[in-house]
C-alpha cells in the first residue's frame, strides 16, 4: 500500500465543514498525504461527519494571525503539490496566503479555492457560504418536484449537502487535471464557487426547449399545464397523485409494508423485464411497441412500450397489476428476483439501514472504522477508486489534534518542491486526451461533457438501433452530449467490435455505465483492454459497485433507485409510507458523473507517474452517499436520526429556515451566532433573550413578515449571519442568459451564467447552464457547443480510424454503422 495512486503527493487542507474537508477526504481515499491545518483550539465544527470526513489525514496546529504560524504554512507550502481552502473570498490573501503568496514559496503550486459563491461577482461575493443560503439563492429549495408543485407545497427545504458535494467533486477533479498539466501550465489557482457548482449540477431542471414537444410531458406536468390553465389551485392531496405516475417509474407497496422501487422505463426490453418478473406476461403481450423515434403523428397507437410515459388508457391497469403482484412476495424477494433478472428496482431504505446493509459493507459502499472518538464507526465508502487499489477498503480514522508536530522537522528538512518549466501558453488541462464515450442517459455521458471543457476531445459512440427512447436520449442529451462528436455502431456484430477495436487503440480513455458483466460483454474486460493498449484508462460507473464484489454488484439501477436504496427517498419524503423522489432531475447521476472524473484523474495521475492504465470506478449508490455526507454514519451511541425529513420541513431550527418576509420567502442562517445575530438588530434584539423554542420561531415569523426581503438581506450583510431570497432555478437562469450568436461568453466575473443555443441543430432554440464552476487562472476553458445530432460524425470518425470511404459506404449499408436514429433531431 506504499503505491497507491496519489501516494506520491502532498496537500494542504485548510477547508472547514464540508466541502474543502471532503476533498481532502476524497483525495486521502485514493493515497495522497493530506494535512489538515488546524486552528488553535481544534476544528470550527466538531461533529462525527467532521471525523468521517478527517479520515486518512494528520493535524497540525497553526496559528496564522502570527508570523510564525503563517512562515509554517508557508514552508509546508513549498514541500506541497495542493492547497484546499474554503473560507469566505480574500481571508486567505489578508493570511499572507493568497495565490501569489503561495506560489512565490512554490511555483508548482495548485491551490483551490471553494468560496459560496463568485469572489469576482459583485452582488454575492460578500454573502456567507452557509449550505442552505447557497442552495436557496440558487433555487433548490423552489418548485421542488413535480409532486410538490401539485400538492401546493412551496418552499420545501431538504438537508442534503448538495451544493458542497457537487463543488467538492469538481474541486476535486480540477485539481487532478491541474497537477497533470504542471510540465506545461506550472502551477496554478482554481476557484470552484459551490452556487455555481450547485447550478451546474442541477442543469437538468433549468434546461428549457422551444416549443417542447408535448409527448415528452409526464402525467404530472399535463396536470400542471391543466391546472395553471384553468387557474386551478395546486392542492392536490399526496394519495391523489398514484394515478398520474407512471407505472414503470413509482413505488409499489410488497407483502411486508415496504415499498419497491421500480425504474423501468425508455430503455428498450426494461418494461418487458419487469412485466416478466412480476408474472404479467400476458399484460405484456397486449401491451403497444413500436419505434419510438416514430414522429407521434406516425404513431400506430397511443403510446409505445419502449417511451415514456405509459399512455393514459392503460396506465391505470398496468399499475393496478403490477401493484397486486408486489402484495404477494416481500420487498428482499422482490428485490432478489429483479436483480437476477437484470430489471432495474430496488427496496426503499432508510440511511440508517443502508449504513448496516450486507451489501453495502461486503463492497465497501461503507466502511467500518476504529475511531479513537466514537468507537467502531460505520462511514461512506469512497466516492471514487481504482479497481486494482486495495488501500480503497482500508481507512485510517481521523487525526488527533497535532498529530503531525513530532514529525514536522523532517518535513521541512525536504528540499522544496522543484519549479516547473513551462514554455509557452497555458493550454487546456486535457488538451490532447482522446476519450471514447460509450455511455447513455445522464451520468455516463456527463463524463465526456465535462472532460470536453477542458480539452479532451470526446468521441461519443451509440448503436445503430437506439436502445434508449428519445426523452432519455434526445431530450437529456441537449446538456449531456455537448462538445462530442457522435458515431453509431453496432457493437453487436464482428465488423462493428472491430471498428470499435481501432478507436480503442488510439485512445487515451474509454467510459461506460454498466456493471461488470455488462463491461465485459461489451468487450471492454480490463484484461483485453490492456492486451490492446496498455496505457487505456477505463472509466466505468454503475449503481452499485463498489471497491469489491457484493451480492447486489449485478443489479441494474439508475439515479432513483440510489435514491431509494440509500435512504434519501424517505428522507424527502418523510417516511416509508410517502417515500419520494428528489425533487430535481440528475440529483446523483451528474454527481455520479462528476466523482467518475475524480476517479479519472486519480488514474491520469498514476499513468503520468507509472505509465499504466487501469479502471477508474464510480457508482449512483457512492453519491447517493455524498449528499447525506453530514449523516452519513453509525456508531452504538449515535444521536438519534432527527435530521429534517418530510413535505413539511422548512430548516434545521429557528436559526437556519425558511421565513417569509413581506413580499416572498426567504432563507435566514445564524447557525453558530444564533441569538447573538439578533441581538444586534434592534428590530429583534428583545428576541435575543427568548428561549429557541417554537414560541421563538413564531415571533421572529411575525417580525420577519413585516418587512421586505431586501431590507433583511441589507440589515445582516456583512456578517457571518445571512439573509438570501428564496430564487427559483429558472428565474436564476432567466437572470443570466447569454444568447450564444451575440458572441463569447464572460463566465468569470458572475455567479450564475446560461447559455441559448439559438442555432441549434434542432431547429429549436434550448437554454442550458454553462460550464462554469471551474474557474482557472491560467488553463482555458472550453465552451461547447450545442450537441450534435445522433451519428452526425460517423463517416468522419470512421475516416480517422483508417477505414476507407468505400469501405465507410459498406458499413452503412450493411447496418454495421448508420448516421441517424431519425429524420428530425428530435422526434415529435
Amino acid at each position: 500500500m506504499t503505491h497507491r495512486p496519489l501516494s506520491h503527493l502532498r496537500v494542504l487542507d485548510f477547508g472547514h465543514y464540508l466541502a474543502g474537508p471532503m476533498v481532502g477526504m476524497m483525495l486521502a481515499d485514493m493515497g495522497a498525504e493530506v494535512i489538515r491545518v488546524d486552528p488553535p483550539g481544534g476544528p470550527r465544527w466538531r461533529d462525527p461527519a467532521f471525523d468521517m470526513l478527517s479520515r486518512g489525514k494528520r493535524s497540525l496546529v497553526l496559528d496564522l494571525k502570527t508570523q510564525a504560524g503563517r512562515q509554517a504554512a508557508l514552508d509546508l507550502a513549498a514541500r506541497a503539490d495542493v492547497v484546499i481552502e474554503n473560507f469566505r473570498p480574500g481571508v486567505m490573501e489578508r493570511l499572507g496566503l493568497g495565490p501569489a503568496a503561495l506560489r512565490a514559496a512554490n511555483p508548482g503550486i495548485v491551490t483551490l479555492s471553494l468560496p459560496g459563491f463568485a469572489s469576482a461577482d459583485p452582488e454575492f461575493a460578500g454573502l456567507p457560504a452557509w449550505e442552505a443560503l447557497i442552495a436557496a439563492r440558487t433555487g433548490q429549495f423552489t418548485d421542488m418536484g413535480l409532486n410538490r408543485r401539485l400538492m401546493g407545497i412551496n418552499p420545501s427545504f431538504t438537508p442534503l449537502g448538495m451544493a458542497s458535494a457537487y463543488g467538492a467533486t469538481f474541486g476535486a477533479m480540477s485539481v487532478l487535471f491541474a497537477l497533470g498539466a504542471r510540465d506545461r501550465n506550472g502551477g496554478e489557482h482554481i476557484e470552484v464557487p459551490l452556487a455555481s457548482a450547485l447550478f451546474e449540477g442541477l442543469v437538468y431542471n433549468s434546461e428549457q426547449v422551444q416549443d417542447y414537444p408535448e409527448r415528452y410531458k409526464s402525467p404530472r406536468e399535463v396536470e400542471l399545464d391543466r391546472r395553471a390553465a384553468e387557474s386551478l389551485p395546486m392542492n392536490l392531496p399526496f394519495e391523489d397523485l398514484w394515478p398520474l405516475l407512471d407505472p414503470f417509474y413509482r413505488t409499489y407497496t410488497c407483502a411486508d409494508g415496504r415499498g419497491f422501487y421500480v425504474v423501468a422505463c425508455s430503455i428498450k426490453g426494461h418494461q418487458r423485464r419487469a412485466l416478466a418478473v412480476l408474472g404479467l406476461h400476458d399484460l405484456a403481450e397486449n401491451l403497444p411497441d413500436f419505434d419510438a423515434y416514430l414522429d407521434r403523428a406516425d404513431w400506430p397507437a397511443d403510446w409505445a412500450l419502449r417511451n415514456f410515459p405509459v399512455g393514459p388508457k392503460d396506465r391505470a391497469r398496468v399499475a393496478g397489476a403490477m401493484q397486486a403482484a408486489f402484495l404477494t412476495r416481500t420487498s428482499a424477494e422482490w428485490e432478489a428476483l429483479f436483480g437476477a433478472a437484470k430489471t432495474p428496482g430496488t427496496a426503499q431504505r432508510s440511511t440508517a439501514e443502508w449504513l448496516g446493509d450486507p451489501h453495502a459493507l461486503a463492497s465497501g459502499l461503507v466502511l467500518e472504522v476504529d475511531d479513537p472518538r466514537h468507537g467502531r464507526m460505520r462511514q461512506m465508502g469512497n466516492l471514487a477508486w481504482l479497481a486494482d487499489d486495495a488501500g480503497a477498503m482500508v481507512k485510517r480514522p481521523g487525526p488527533e489534534p497535532d498529530d503531525l508536530r513530532p514529525d514536522l522537522a523532517a518535513i521541512l528538512a525536504e528540499p522544496p518542491r522543484p519549479a516547473p518549466v513551462v514554455a509557452g501558453p497555458a493550454t487546456g488541462w486535457l488538451e490532447g486526451l482522446r476519450v471514447l464515450d460509450l455511455t447513455n442517459v445522464i451520468a455516463g455521458p456527463t463524463i465526456g461533457a465535462t472532460l470536453a471543457r477542458f480539452g479532451a476531445k470526446v468521441t461519443h459512440v451509440q448503436p445503430v438501433q437506439p436502445s434508449v427512447d428519445p426523452w432519455n436520449a434526445v431530450v437529456f442529451g441537449l446538456q449531456a452530449q455537448r462538445g462530442k462528436e457522435s458515431v453509431l455502431l453496432d457493437l453487436g456484430r464482428e465488423a462493428g467490435r472491430a471498428a470499435l477495436d481501432r478507436l480503442l487503440a488510439g485512445a487515451d480513455v474509454v467510459t461506460m455505465n454498466g456493471t461488470d458483466a455488462q463491461r465485459d460483454a461489451l468487450g471492454l474486460a480490463p484484461d483485453r483492454l490492456a492486451a490492446l493498449n496498455p496505457a487505456l484508462i477505463l472509466v466505468q460507473l454503475d449503481a452499485f459497485g463498489g471497491p469489491r464484489r457484493g451480492p447486489k454488484s449485478d443489479h441494474l439501477g439508475y439515479d432513483d433507485l440510489a435514491q431509494a436504496a440509500t435512504g434519501v427517498m424517505l428522507r424527502f419524503g418523510g417516511g416509508m409510507e410517502t417515500p419520494e423522489e428528489h425533487a430535481h432531475f440528475g440529483t446523483i447521476d451528474v454527481l455520479t458523473g462528476f466523482c467518475a472524473c475524480v476517479a479519472l484523474g486519480a488514474a491520469l495521475e498514476r499513468r503520468r507517474v507509472t505509465g499504466r492504465g487501469g479502471v477508474a470506478r464510480a457508482a449512483l449508490a457512492a453519491a447517493g452517499e455524498m449528499i447525506q455526507a453530514q449523516f452519513m454514519y453509525d456508531f452504538a451511541g449515535r444521536g438519534p436520526w432527527n435530521e429534517p425529513s418530510g413535505r413539511t420541513a422548512q430548516g434545521w431550527d429557528v436559526f437556519y429556515r425558511c421565513y417569509r418576509a413581506s413580499d416572498g420567502w426567504m432563507f435566514f442562517a445564524a447557525p453558530t451566532e444564533r441569538a447573538a445575530a439578533l441581538s444586534r438588530v434592534p428590530d429583534l434584539a428583545d428576541l435575543a433573550e427568548r428561549e429557541e423554542d417554537a414560541g421563538l420561531a413564531s415571533a421572529l415569523s411575525q417580525r420577519f413578515a413585516a418587512r421586505k426581503v431586501v431590507d433583511w438581506a441589507t440589515t445582516f450583510a456583512g456578517g457571518s449571519a445571512g439573509i438570501v431570497p428564496l430564487g427559483s432555478l429558472h428565474a436564476t437562469r432567466d437572470a443570466a442568459l447569454h444568447i450564444e450568436s451575440e458572441g463569447p461568453l464572460d463566465i468569470r466575473h458572475a455567479t450564475y451564467r446560461a447559455v441559448r443555443h439559438d442555432r441549434h441543430p434542432m431547429g429549436r432554440w434550448v437554454d442550458l447552464v454553462a460550464p462554469n464552476a471551474v474557474r482557472p487562472d491560467k488553463a482555458p476553458i472550453t465552451l461547447p457547443g450545442p450537441a450534435p445530432k445522433y451519428g452526425a460524425h460517423t463517416r468522419m470518425v470512421l475516416e480517422g480510424a483508417g477505414y476507407a470511404q468505400d469501405q465507410i459506404d459498406a458499413m452503412i449499408a450493411d447496418g454495421v454503422a448508420s448516421e441517424s436514429w431519425s429524420a428530425r433531431y428530435l422526434p415529435e
